[in-house]
């Protein structure tokens, strides 16, 4: 294993291994999601001769990327490719695209993903259109313990016609993501009608500023709420369209967004530290922070947050529009009648809660994890890929493939090689615990 020290760790979490017990079903592994990580997966099912099935929601692999996809990663290629899914690539002849460059979403879809779900090894074993709408194992509820690790799972599935389809598989693995679940605006994270009632004012996620959005935002009152690289890159794509753009924040001081800046292992991102930084010098961005939203108001033809700023109410008048980059949050409803482990405040896998909550720490820089650590208590049953941080902001997709290597090795009897986990990222340039930074000071280093 790979180690990485942090200071911001709670200490290694005890892990014990068991052999799987053998299945004597010819089932397919169950694979929801067909994004990165999902295909990624199915890339090493394939290659260790494991039957599997792919079930994408979408019309396309990666269709969730695709509604980002004018938006250009900040990890270049050499960390967007998954081993096993190289391999199999080459062999017909792909060429893999510069390892420096910086895709965009559209570009990862168009120039990997698809050409990965054409192969004949994983081609046949998709299905589009496919909605997973519950799990369950096979005639038992949750409450019912007695065989259950010898049943099968049932997915229940909502196919393009309408229809409800039963699926069974011997192991199922969660590669859903969190896109299309956004928090709301609310500091309190609760979805309310009457921000739901203003969805025509509200947009969530980065919009497409240069393209089909243009003349939604030009010249217009803008609020960006939120303090990740999604709003930085929102507030740069704005600050093209001399558009008034009012930055709201929940952090001391906005200097805690800038991250590593030169710092950063990461090129891109660190650049993106250093551009908002230069642009809030330049007075171009009104920053607010920290300023709670209380509630959302429409007045006439524009919108009105009320919160709270400096411990008193303060309102922010004619806004007309609001971009919320506040982050997502983990779907489970799906999974009501399976057993699983949920760390309370984080949402995600349990285990990897210590490793990436940002209340303890915000490195970005985690320690290697696989099939031991993202296991449930719901056998062969396993939560990968963005999902498996729950809310943590900080995953990166060759995290994911990690992920989905070890937990395969485990699947097809290989202990050995699942517990081995490597896994090399790059540094943030920034770790803190609890900053408390004044303006002006810099974030405590420690990774």
């Amino acid at each position: 294993m790979t180690n990485q020290s942090s200071c911001c760790s709670t200490g290694p979490v005890p892990i014990h291994f068991d052999l799987p017990k053998k299945q004597s079903t010819l089932l397919p592994v169950a694979i929801i999601g067909g994004g990165p990580i999902g295909l990624a997966a199915a890339a090493h099912l394939a290659r260790a001769g494991k039957r599997f099935i792919v079930l994408e929601a979408g019309e396309k692999v990666g269709h969730h990327v695709l509604q980002w996809g004018h938006v250009r990663l900040f990890s270049p290629w050499q960390y967007n490719i998954d081993k096993a899914a190289r391999s199999l690539l080459e062999q017909v002849g792909w060429s893999a695209p510069d390892a420096d460059k910086l895709p965009t979403g559209k570009e990862l879809v168009e120039e990997y993903l698809v050409k990965l779900a054409e192969l004949p090894e994983i081609k046949p074993f998709i299905r589009m259109n496919t909605k997973v709408v519950s799990i369950s194992k096979k005639g038992l509820d949750k409450m019912k313990t007695a065989n259950r690790e010898e049943m099968s799972f049932v997915l229940y599935v909502e196919n393009g016609k309408g229809e409800t389809e039963q699926i069974k598989a011997e192991a199922v693995i969660d590669a859903t993501g969190t896109w299309g679940q956004p928090n709301p605006a609310q500091a309190a994270g609760v979805w309310t009608q009457e921000e739901k009632a203003l969805a025509e004012h509200i947009h969530y996620g980065i919009p497409d500023i240069a393209d089909k959005d243009r003349d939604k935002f030009a010249g217009k009152r803008i609020a960006v709420i939120g303090g990740g690289h999604s709003a930085i890159n929102t507030i740069l794509d704005l600050a093209q369209k001399a558009t008034e753009i009012i930055w709201i924040l929940r952090k001391n001081n906005v200097e805690e967004v800038y991250g590593g800046e030169e710092m950063d292992a990461l090129e891109a991102r660190g650049e993106l530290g250093s551009r908002i930084h230069e642009l809030v010098d330049s007075g171009a961005v009104t920053v607010v922070t920290p300023y709670n939203i209380e509630k959302i108001k429409k007045h006439g033809d524009t919108l009105t947050l009320h919160g709270e700023w400096n411990g008193g109410s303060h309102a922010i008048e004619e806004l007309d529009q609001l971009i919320v980059n506040a982050g997502s949050r983990p779907d489970f409803t799906f999974l009501s009648e399976i057993r699983l482990t949920i760390d309370p405040a984080t949402e995600s896998v349990k285990a990897l809660a210590p490793l990436i909550d940002p209340n303890l720490h915000s490195c970005g820089t985690v320690r290697p994890h696989g099939e031991a650590e993202l296991r449930q208590p719901e056998k062969d049953f396993y939560i990968v890929g963005m999902k498996s941080y729950g809310r943590a902001p900080t995953f990166l997709m060759a995290t994911g493939y990690e992920q989905v290597r070890s937990v395969v090795a485990y699947l097809t009897g290989d202990v050995e090689a699942a517990r081995k986990v490597e896994l090399e990222l790059p540094e943030t340039g920034v770790c803190s615990i609890n900053v408390k930074a004044k303006v002006g000071s810099s974030p405590t280093l420690c990774c």
